[in-house]
């Protein structure tokens, strides 16, 4: 079991850049895959970027590529999001998850975090 702790977001200009942390509390980080979702309001969760136990698989919906970036620090337990460019559209709230299993994964999460407001103010 892993419990996940997000921290990092705010309020930030159009064009600006945040950077979000995700702290795992638990055993073998490197056994799950991470991923960052976002939920806006009266809109359904959906995923941001994935990446796998390694790090060195990754994934982004189209709306992010070339602008977010997915990282993790296995010796730390933290898995990033840094996100440039920011548009008025990718104001949500942001969760961290894991799932177990080292592969790469665009769903099906165990484990969640409580989340971060980004607002983005255009």
């Amino acid at each position: 079991q892993v419990q996940l702790v997000e921290s990092g977001g705010g309020l930030v200009q159009a064009g600006g850049s945040l950077r979000l942390s995700c702290a795992a509390f638990g055993r073998a980080f490197s056994r799950y895959a991470m991923g960052w979702f976002r939920q806006a309001p009266g809109s359904e969760r959906e995923i941001v970027a994935g990446i796998g136990g390694s790090g060195s698989s990754t994934y982004y919906r189209d709306s992010v590529k070339g602008r977010f970036t997915i990282s993790r620090d296995n010796a730390k337990n933290t898995v990033f999001l840094q996100m440039n460019s920011l548009k008025s559209e990718d104001t949500a709230v942001y969760y961290c998850a894991a799932r177990s299993g080292w592969l790469l994964a665009v769903s099906d999460y165990d484990y969640w975090g409580q989340g971060t407001q980004v607002t983005v103010s255009s």
